[in-house]
């Protein structure tokens, strides 16, 4: 069997306060210590929000199989991203100087694996002709809040000066998360709900030319 390319966690965790963080800072995986509100714990508490809307979303997955199997694959691959994005948060939570060579990380591997599954499920939607709002469905929601976390993820870890797989990863992720929620729907049979600008109020009113 071949060696794992990661190290497995090495965790102890018996205890949940420490009091350590009381005055507003923490640590990152060298030991360091920084005030919570820096850039970089906010890139990875980002990234730690992501995932757990993911977790919502895969649990939507779960309950529609009680009633269908079409959602199956979806299910598999969300589970599969929450790995990754604890991997992500892994590399976050650690200064370039300290990362160890088999520190969990994210890589080609999994930005090119996305790319595999959007033009899969792609392939299978129609054409869009204008823009789609979240809804007809409530996984379509969920995984529109995903897309949109992982868009405030991917901002924050460009501000830090992440590491650039993972910026890669993120703007993938996205637009996986939005090519899911149309795909999902389509798999449920839920019309999608297209942008339609003359649905504002302003859009009942007459034109002031008409006027």
């Amino acid at each position: 069997m071949p060696d794992k390319r990661f190290s497995e966690p090495r965790l102890a965790l018996n205890r949940v306060y420490t009091r350590r963080g009381d005055s507003g800072e923490t640590a990152l995986v060298g030991g360091q210590r920084i005030a919570k509100d820096h850039i970089r714990i906010e890139a990875y508490g980002t990234i730690d929000e992501l995932n757990s809307f993911v977790g919502i979303a895969r649990e939507s997955v779960a309950e529609s199989l009680r009633n269908t199997d079409v959602l199956v694959s979806l299910g598999e691959i969300l589970l599969r991203v929450q790995h990754e994005l604890f991997n992500a948060g892994s590399i976050l939570a650690t200064l370039p100087e300290d990362v160890h060579p088999r520190q969990a990380r994210i890589t080609a591997a999994e930005s090119t694996q996305l790319e595999r599954e959007i033009d899969e499920m792609n392939e299978v939607l129609p054409p869009l002709r204008s823009f789609v709002l979240p809804g007809g469905c409530r996984l379509n929601a969920e995984l529109h809040v995903c897309r949109t976390v992982c868009r405030r993820a991917e901002r924050i870890c460009v501000t830090l000066g992440a590491d650039a797989e993972v910026i890669r990863y993120l703007n993938r992720l996205s637009d996986a998360m939005f090519v899911w929620s149309r795909w999902a729907s389509h798999q449920l049979g839920v019309p999608e709900t297209l942008w339609e600008p003359n649905r504002a109020a302003a859009g009942s009113m007459p034109h002031p030319e008409n006027s």
